[in-house]
């Protein structure tokens, strides 16, 4: 690719993201008083992250038994109500383990 169709599609890029950005502050300029998408637009940004990033956790170790060792991890220790910091270590540890006995074997 050339670097005039990729500042093209660079500048085609921005201008959507900036479209997104600033139409809804044009259409509504009012409260918004309706519980339904108050609390619908509250929870778009978790249900869209959790939607681009938990495919990617079933192939981040390269073989499935890894990844679904450190998925479960993390939802165990997300449930017991740890912190970020030790879910995350947590399944790292757990899927580097898995990764070390699979190499092993």
């Amino acid at each position: 690719m050339d670097a005039k169709t990729y500042c093209l599609y660079v500048l085609v890029m921005a201008g959507v993201t900036y479209l997104i950005r600033a139409i809804p502050l044009t259409l509504f300029q009012r409260k918004l008083n309706s519980p339904f998408i108050r609390s619908f637009l509250y929870y778009v940004p978790y249900a869209v992250l959790g939607a681009m990033t938990f495919p990617d956790v079933f192939t981040s170790a390269g073989a499935p038994a890894p990844s679904l060792l450190g998925t479960a991890a993390a939802l165990l220790l997300a449930w017991r109500g740890k912190s970020m910091v030790v879910v995350a270590l947590g399944a790292c540890a757990a899927a580097l383990c898995a990764s070390l006995v699979l190499m092993l074997i």
